[in-house]
């Protein structure tokens, strides 16, 4: 699974944003399991004043001395999950979103170890999860919402697991991933931003 993926990422031309919002870099980190790599998945601190509860990424928004927004991917993902930066093989970027909050997001995809140890900074996380792939690729989806947002429909799978709801651009770059390097074939509509 994991060299389709890096074949497949490796002549993939992302989609990109021309906007002036703020930017923002995340990590979708799998681990190297030959049969069923894991995602690396996080939930937001309950106290957080954005996004509390929410599972998302690692990633945050790119500091002014970050080089670059894969290096602002890896240096959240080292802060939010104890992931040392070096422990990352990165494979490439996936296409640019737009938050509800106007950050223009870039999700990168890296592979890991399967042993890594990942340690939850209980400032920024309540937890983190490994959840299979074959989860998202059988496609067990709780439900898709259509939301409106500043005039602008987003069509938003959404899935269960262990008792949360993994929604909004998390499911999307997931989506976008299982579509791209696995031909998976979920159906999703394009983003608003994307037209």
């Amino acid at each position: 699974m994991i060299n389709k993926l890096k074949q497949r990422l490796h002549s993939y031309a992302p989609r990109t944003i021309l906007s002036d919002c703020p930017e923002a870099g995340v990590l979708i980190a799998l681990t190297d399991n030959t049969a069923d790599p894991e995602v690396v998945l996080t939930r937001r601190a309950s106290h957080l004043s954005t996004h509390s509860g929410e599972i998302a990424f690692p990633g945050g928004k790119r500091d002014d001395t970050d080089t670059d927004l894969l290096y602002t991917a890896l240096r959240e993902a080292e802060e939010e999950v104890g992931l040392d930066p070096a422990a990352v093989e990165v494979l490439g970027p996936l296409g640019q979103v737009l938050s509800k909050h106007m950050l223009q997001v870039t999700p990168f995809v890296g592979i890991i170890a399967s042993d890594t140890e990942l340690v939850p900074n209980l400032d920024e996380l309540d937890r983190i999860y490994k959840v299979p792939l074959s989860f998202f690729l059988e496609d067990r989806r709780h439900h898709t919402d259509t939301i409106q947002f500043k005039g602008m429909t987003h069509y938003v799978p959404a899935y269960e697991y262990e008792g949360d709801i993994i929604w909004g651009l998390t499911a999307y770059m997931l989506v976008e991933l299982l579509n791209v390097g696995f031909d998976a074939n979920i159906p999703m509509k394009i983003r608003p931003e994307h037209r």
